[in-house]
């Protein structure tokens, strides 16, 4: 049997157990940090399950430069120190050569921290831009992403002239919204409204009042979590949802359950992944997902979904660089591709260039309604 075709067959440690002394390889460590506690603790089984599935899908191909891809998790859902020394163990204890990041942008600012372009880290989520530090890839959706195509959409369909903001109080719904205004503005529509909440806020009635009574036709909703789904809750209990439409940059599947679709009239979701995809990747991912994993499989989403785009983005711009150091990753990554669930990916800026789509919700759930090819971050780090 050739080297290549046996790689191939085996994953994890077993190929270098397997072959040949003098045709052994090594496996390629690679910690992913997701949030198995915390708050983002519910897309912790999804995230995990998603990156299994790449490292067997990379596997089959023969790994990364020719070995094996063997995954160490760590639980990302901490405290950001708690979080980086996770991560620090798994780098420096168990010699991980690459780190896979899902988690919040506290903890991704742990990490750089730790790393400080030592190791290639590779971040996940959707976030709120401006990740340049060296040795750091991002192929989460960025806020230029998200609503610079999508809200002129909106604007032709829907005509909102009043939008209302309205987030938690942290670095991303601020960005998110910063970058919102100026599209808001070029369609001529105007902010009658914008408000941070704690995340301890559990009752929004005087938040309602106030976009009922800012005469908003329009809300960009950029809540977290179980905020989200209480906000959402009660908006529709308040009588605003047949009259008001919402957009949100963070609404996927696990929270949309918590919704519930009969609260969902009039709300749209922007992300790169929905589960609902009905592209050839898209289908092919799902049907591999529910095979490895059966009836009983974590629900997939977009956050658990990018820690699959992750490994593939590592694998792409590892192969293209032909080295695991993070300078040389660096330097090489531009004009790194791959395909996968969410279509056809390019990294520049070390970000990606991808598609972005825009779903509404029926009874059965998101319905993508549009399909934004090639949507560039809006990133400009240094290669």
């Amino acid at each position: 049997m050739k080297r290549r075709q046996f790689l191939q067959a085996t994953t994890g440690t077993a190929a270098s157990l397997l072959l040949p002394r003098a045709m052994a390889v090594s496996s390629l460590k690679v910690a992913v940090m997701v949030p198995m506690s915390g708050p983002a603790g519910l897309f912790g089984p999804s995230a995990k399950a998603c990156a299994q599935l790449a490292g067997e899908a990379i596997n089959a191909r023969g790994g990364v430069l020719g070995r094996p891809v063997e995954l160490l998790f760590g639980d990302a859902g901490l405290a950001p120190a708690e979080s980086a020394q996770t991560a620090l163990r798994l780098w420096r204890g168990q010699h991980a050569e690459a780190v896979i990041g899902n988690h919040d942008s506290a903890v991704r600012g742990a990490l750089t921290g730790l790393f400080r372009g030592q190791v290639p880290y590779f971040y996940t989520s959707v976030y709120e831009g401006g990740e340049c530090s060296h040795g750091t890839f991002v192929c989460g959706e960025t806020p230029q992403q998200q609503l610079e195509p999508v809200i002129p959409w909106i604007a032709t369909h829907r005509r909102p002239k009043k939008w209302y903001l309205i987030g938690n109080d942290y670095v991303w719904p601020r960005n998110t919204n910063s970058a919102a205004k100026g599209y808001i503005a070029r369609t001529g529509a105007s902010i009658v409204g914008e408000e941070y909440l704690p995340f301890t806020v559990a009752n929004f009635d005087a938040s309602l009042a106030r976009i009922r009574d800012s005469g908003a036709d329009a809300v960009l909703v950029t809540l977290v979590g179980g905020a989200s789904v209480n906000f959402n809750r009660a908006f529709a209990s308040f009588g605003l949802s047949d009259k008001v439409l919402r957009l949100g940059t963070l609404i996927e599947e696990n929270t949309l359950a918590g919704i519930g679709v009969s609260n969902a009239h009039n709300l749209y979701s922007s992300a790169g992944y929905f589960s609902t995809l009905q592209t050839p990747p898209a289908l092919d991912f799902a049907n591999a997902y529910k095979k490895r994993f059966g009836s009983q499989a974590p629900v997939l989403n977009d956050i658990g979904e990018s820690t699959y785009e992750g490994l593939l983005m590592f694998e792409a711009v590892a192969n293209k660089a032909r080295s695991l150091d993070a300078g040389k990753m660096d330097a090489a990554s531009d004009g790194a591709s791959y395909s996968g669930p969410r279509g056809s990916v390019v990294v520049k800026a070390r970000h990606v260039t991808q598609n972005i789509y825009l779903a509404d919700v029926d009874d059965k759930g998101f319905r993508v309604q549009e399909t934004f090819a090639g949507v560039g971050s809006g990133q400009n780090c240094k290669v």
